[in-house]
């Protein structure tokens, strides 16, 4: 029995070379695949909305399968890099904002008087002299 997975294991991987395989759009893909397909067996399908997510779920799985056997990497490499691009520009500030809240507690922020550049440094030190890194301009802060 345990010849025979690995077989199985052995001519999938002759099968899957050269080609593209799983990448973030493709895990992001396959994630809208299962909440469109549970959402479909929820809502209801008389009205069509059920049904339009259900196809809407097999598109996603076509697309996601198609973009995992492809033996065009470049191609799909690019897809990835755009999508990339596009979450972090959407998740990149809340991606800061989470991190500049997780370290209020050990740091001061603030803003350059002149340039408005955001800055940091640890509490507890007392007035601190400060330069900014933008400008150049000096100031104290108290932390």
């Amino acid at each position: 029995m345990g010849s025979f997975f690995k077989n199985l294991r052995n001519k999938m991987e002759r099968f899957m070379c050269g080609r593209y395989g799983l990448d973030q759009l493709g895990r992001f893909l396959s994630g809208a695949l299962i909440v469109c397909l549970l959402l479909s067996l929820f809502l209801d399908s008389r009205k069509g909305v059920g049904q339009i997510l259900y196809f809407v779920g097999f598109f996603l799985l076509i697309w996601s399968y198609f973009r995992m056997f492809s033996k065009n990497t470049a191609k799909r490499y690019q897809e990835n890099v755009k999508f990339l691009t596009i979450k972090n520009r959407i998740s990149g500030p809340l991606a800061r904002s989470f991190d500049h809240l997780k370290q209020r507690r050990t740091h001061v922020f603030f803003k350059c008087p002149s340039c408005g550049q955001k800055m940091r440094t640890p509490k507890g030190q007392g007035e601190k002299h400060v330069t900014c890194p933008k400008c150049r301009t000096q100031f104290t802060k108290r932390t």
